[in-house]
């Protein structure tokens, strides 16, 4: 374990010297051809680096921050794109953090100013027909003047803090509710010899949701506090789905979404719509060739995992939900052009139960086969004894 620390503190120290580097040719290339040049050897590393971790956790979290998320903003730095290029004036500090973690500059919205001629005159116009100063308008009654209401009701708009503070409790009673199921599942897993395998699977993937939920929590907290950055969300109750576009483009793994979407889905789009194809048919294509990008991403962080061949069964899962999602656009396209859809309570667990059944067939096989269950079960056991030893030292 100490030997995988190592490793994993000389692979972090290596990305931030590769992403200064990458910074310091923001300064001095220019966007385009050979900015790519420049960039393209630190992308070679990006995917090279994640090989000398071998832990489910640091390995895992190490390949998909770098290998993915940091080499797919690189790409689209080197053309002047991305979040990496929204602010010239960024810092180095801040350019490191884009670069490797889900997360976005937190930025204030300035409030509205207030429309003082309005509440001199509210009525211009009658102001300036037909009035004399022997009839002069009446004066408007104070009704138009609602700020005082808003006050009483808490919904004031140009000052939204009590909006972010009650967001903040929901959001921490939210992580509690989890937290704690996470330690029942937990307890779970004593009895899984006595479990049948198709509910251990339903496990694991609640287990996978609510430790990806926590891991980026992390993340957000040390964000906020060392530089007043703001984690991107990355769930949005994706067991909540009514469809697979929800599920996919609203509240599964969101980073992943919008990333893919700047990278992969508007350039195809794009690139179909200039050749000439239609304007109908090129969104689908696209949106299909976004799940196929998606499936090889996914079986590069499952090799880093497993450092075991490529079964595929991994892109086929992609694949399918590509081709299913296109027919479902399809559909809401030509078919039911009216607005019709079915309702919540049958589209709801239609769409979720088709996510379990593929999971159960093309996920998690080639995911149990390099037995990450048992690998991230005997990591806890080890971070425990860390932990105990960390206790005993400082008592």
């Amino acid at each position: 374990m100490e030997g995988e620390i190592y490793n994993f503190i000389k692979v972090w120290l290596s990305v931030f010297v590769c992403l200064s580097y990458c910074y310091t040719i923001s300064k001095k290339v220019s966007k385009g051809l050979s900015r790519l040049l420049c960039v393209l050897p630190v992308v070679c590393l990006f995917l090279f680096l994640p090989l000398d971790l071998h832990s489910i956790h640091l390995g895992g979290v190490t390949a998909f921050f770098i290998a993915w998320l940091a080499n797919f903003k690189l790409l689209l730095f080197a053309f002047g794109k991305g979040p990496l290029c929204s602010d010239p004036s960024i810092s180095l500090g801040h350019f490191l953090a884009l670069a490797c973690f889900p997360i976005k500059i937190q930025q204030s919205t300035p409030p509205k100013p207030q429309n003082t001629s309005s509440k001199v005159n509210p009525f211009p116009l009658e102001s300036q027909n037909g009035h004399s100063k022997e009839n002069p308008p009446q004066k408007p009654i104070e009704k138009p003047k609602n700020p005082p209401l808003s006050h009483l009701n808490g919904q004031n708009k140009e000052n939204p803090t009590s909006k972010k503070t009650q967001e903040g409790h929901i959001s921490l009673l939210n992580y509690a509710v989890k937290g704690v199921l996470l330690a029942i599942l937990a307890c779970l897993y004593d009895y899984s010899d006595h479990m049948h395998p198709k509910v251990l699977l339903i496990l694991y993937c609640f287990h996978i949701y609510f430790l990806l939920e926590f891991i980026l929590a992390i993340v957000a907290t040390l964000a906020r506090v060392l530089l007043g950055m703001e984690l991107e969300p990355q769930f949005k109750e994706p067991y909540l789905s009514t469809s697979l576009q929800d599920f996919w483009g609203k509240r599964w793994n969101l980073m992943v979404t919008n990333m893919l979407r700047i990278t992969v889905y508007n350039p195809t789009r794009h690139a179909l719509v200039t050749r000439g194809i239609n304007k109908k048919w090129a969104p689908l294509i696209a949106v299909f060739t976004t799940f196929v990008v998606s499936g090889f991403m996914h079986e590069l962080i499952f090799y880093y995992l497993g450092r075991l061949s490529p079964t595929w069964e991994v892109t086929w899962f992609f694949l399918l939900h590509g081709l299913c999602l296109v027919v479902e656009l399809f559909l809401k396209a030509v078919v039911f052009t009216g607005g019709w859809q079915l309702p919540r309570l049958i589209s709801g667990p239609l769409a979720i139960g088709f996510v379990f059944v593929t999971s159960f067939w093309l996920f998690f096989p080639p995911f149990l086969q390099f037995k990450a269950d048992v690998r991230a079960f005997e990591e806890y056991a080890l971070l425990g004894e860390f932990l105990k030893n960390v206790t005993r030292s400082l008592i």
